[in-house]
């Protein structure tokens, strides 16, 4: 059995990172996509979501473009303070809910 490219819990990265892949033509597919909502019911290495390279040799290609995606993940920073209303607000806003005003600092 091939050993999974990514094995995780978080369902939408899982299927995002698939497109991400997709998008660089390194064809790949999920397994336990139904059996990964049965989290804490059964031990998690037996239900992660796992994303299958269909092509081993892709592989190096495949963490590359991983690495890549993961470097360029912004992080969620410094919670801030609205110049326009006062409101508090965490750092990976990068405009105010209440009056729409875009982040300064």
């Amino acid at each position: 059995m091939r050993k999974p490219l990514l094995a995780s819990l978080d369902t939408l990265e899982v299927h995002h990172l698939k497109n991400v892949l997709e998008a660089e033509g390194i064809r790949c597919f999920l397994r336990n996509d139904l059996l990964a909502r049965l989290a804490g019911e059964i031990p998690f290495t037996e239900c992660a979501l796992e994303l299958h390279l269909a092509d081993e040799a892709d592989r190096w290609r495949a963490e590359r473009v991983l690495d890549a995606w993961r470097r360029a993940a912004p992080s969620p920073g410094e919670a801030w303070t609205c110049g326009g209303c006062g409101e508090q607000l965490e750092g990976q806003f990068t405009g105010c809910w209440r009056c729409g005003q875009a982040r300064t600092s």
